[in-house]
């Protein structure tokens, strides 16, 4: 097993994930229900394709070169191929807006809801409008991102129609409790419609077995978005094999709807606001050291998973047999700091979270531990599953735009890990405020302009030594994706 660990552990400090091969993604996929393409708003030719797609010169790619009005909200996008990482650009990206409309528009665009005073009334309604963005960071093969690219938006979707009738009611406060065919009840609309029938008020034995807990509309967007990426991850384990789906990715969407934002991400990829030049983060990273105690839990939990070949335990670096009986440092599932314990036997196991910063990894095999795909992923050399401690499950901010001021200069950025790895949230704000401040507001295509040098400032220019930043640092070598999202005249 400790020879096994070292050659993969190799294999991924020289920037190779274990198991992989130049045929992926450069053919082994052809026949696949989504075959490889660039995110089609791109609406690049032939040729333009086949330029983007160069290792070496890297050329950065904007959607509809020459063409206006091609995203909605005039939002900014650009891209670039890593230098050699993968045999394709790894990332996805969509953008869409969605119509959503009531599961049976023949008798439920009539929703009854409870209002301030306890009154039930009705509300009509006929479906609403979401705008979308995501990025999706794949890894080991593009199959994952494709898939997802062309349908969580669907899936949301599909999730929404569940609650079209009560959303349509923005204005009224949520109900207390919703049943599946979307009335609200409460005890006090009981109480009132008591006279109408048989109805005996709860005992005080029984009152407590019927209070239910006040829903919020926000909550409900949120846990339909949720369960869209459960069923994404479903379906593609589903059809891995007959629709040729390779690896896995990380997922970040943005979705507009009645006035708000909801920033769902699983993985490393970031979105942040820029507001009057303040950055608000949007979104949290979710690598193997932010997930530490989660994933030892798992481990601690359910050590069948670790193959008698992993202790869940942490320590500041590998154990020595000779060292047993020893005291060393440790920290378990419960533990921020860090204690003193006897080492043992098992002590000796290789550890479940295995190194630090960019190159720690879930058992020495990857680095992220949220995404999609990724249900055929194994420990190196073994048939130990790593699936079981990679949750596909988003973490879904809100950001309301109508509790704020926003100018022409305010705008969301949503990258992949290719961005943020080596440009700081303060240098994005600095690098966007300066684009869009030298042009006009009127300009169509300035979010670009800001989109297109965020990506060249993170790629940097190739020189002799490799592709390296103004201030000579290394540039990323990884695919980059970015959108810029205006946020002015959109409430």
């Amino acid at each position: 097993m400790i020879g096994r660990m070292k050659v993969a552990v190799a294999q991924l400090v020289g920037g190779i994930a274990p198991g992989s091969s130049s045929s992926v993604g450069s053919g082994a996929e052809s026949g696949a229900r989504f075959p490889y393409t660039r995110p089609l708003f791109l609406l690049l030719s032939p040729e333009e394709a086949q330029r983007a797609a160069d290792h070496s010169s890297r050329p950065i790619v904007i959607p509809g070169q020459g063409r206006k009005g091609l995203l909605p909200w005039g939002a900014g996008y650009a891209e670039v191929i890593n230098a050699g990482k993968s045999p394709r650009n790894e990332d996805q990206a969509a953008r869409e807006v969605v119509i959503v409309e009531s599961r049976n528009p023949t008798n439920s665009t009539r929703a009854k809801v409870i209002n301030k005073d306890g009154e039930s009334i009705e509300k009509e309604g006929s479906g609403f409008t979401f705008h979308y963005w995501a990025l999706f960071d794949g890894h080991a093969g593009t199959g994952a991102a494709i898939m997802a690219s062309r349908l969580l938006h669907l899936h949301i979707c599909e999730q929404l129609r569940d609650i079209v009738n009560i959303l349509q009611d923005y204005d009224v406060p949520p109900p207390i409790c919703l049943s599946s065919d979307t009335e609200a009840v409460t005890a006090e609309g009981a109480k009132s419609s008591a006279h109408q029938g048989d109805w005996e008020p709860p005992t005080d034995s029984e009152s407590r077995f019927l209070l239910e807990k006040e829903i919020s509309h926000e909550y409900l967007v949120i846990g339909a978005i949720e369960n869209a990426f459960k069923q994404m991850d479903i379906q593609i384990e589903r059809e891995r094999n007959s629709s040729s789906i390779l690896g896995g990715c990380c997922a970040l969407a943005v979705i507009y709807l009645l006035g708000k934002f909801y920033v769902a991400n699983a993985g490393d990829s970031r979105a942040i606001l820029i507001r009057n030049g303040d950055i608000i983060p949007l979104s949290n990273e979710f690598t193997p050291e932010s997930e530490r105690q989660r994933l030892q839990y798992l481990g601690c939990l359910q050590p069948h998973l670790l193959g008698n070949e992993f202790t869940h335990l942490e320590f500041p670096r590998r154990i020595q047999h000779r060292e047993i009986g020893r005291k060393m440092l440790f920290r378990d599932y419960s533990m921020t700091g860090w204690a003193y314990k006897t080492i043992e036997e098992d002590d000796l196991k290789f550890p479940l979270v295995y190194g630090e910063g960019k190159k720690a990894r879930v058992m020495a095999t990857i680095g992220v531990t949220r995404g999609l795909g990724d249900h055929d992923l194994k420990v190196h050399c073994s048939n130990i599953h790593i699936k079981p401690f990679l949750s596909c499950m988003p973490e879904v901010k809100v950001y309301d735009m109508k509790k704020y001021e926003h100018g022409a200069d305010d705008v969301i950025v949503m990258g992949t890990d290719g961005l943020w790895d080596v440009v700081s949230d303060r240098e994005v704000a600095d690098a966007v405020t300066r684009i869009l401040s030298s042009s006009e507001p009127d300009e169509p295509n300035r979010f670009t302009l800001a989109a297109q040098d965020l990506v060249m400032k993170s790629r940097g220019i190739l020189k002799d030594h490799g592709w390296r930043l103004s201030n000579d640092r290394l540039g990323s070598g990884d695919d980059i994706s970015v959108f810029v999202i205006p946020l002015y005249g959109h409430t």
